[in-house]
């Protein structure tokens, strides 16, 4: 009995822990731009569940998201994976 105790116990803080962190809400788009040498990119905002606004910024035409601004080296192929560790950094 004590073992089934403690695997639950285990299980319910392990999947606790998990829906604590901030996630993604929303993703909006916000505006397009284009760096001095005229590379062209567009901005997003992303909704976190904690609260927290950030900004990702796509480029070749949206193939290349990156957390923050035009000089972020944060940067992931999907969408999705970017707006999470934007919400992870806040």
């Amino acid at each position: 009995m004590n073992l089934f105790k403690f695997a639950a116990t285990t299980a319910l803080i392990i999947f606790s822990a998990g829906s604590l962190a901030a996630k993604p809400t929303s993703i909006v788009f916000d505006a397009n731009a284009a760096t001095s040498d005229g590379t062209a990119y567009s901005t997003y905002m992303v909704k976190c569940s904690n609260g927290k606004k950030a900004e990702l910024t796509a480029w070749d035409n949206r193939g290349k998201w990156c957390v923050g601004d035009a000089s972020s080296d944060n940067c992931e192929k999907k969408q999705i994976n970017a707006a999470k560790d934007a919400c992870k950094a806040k």
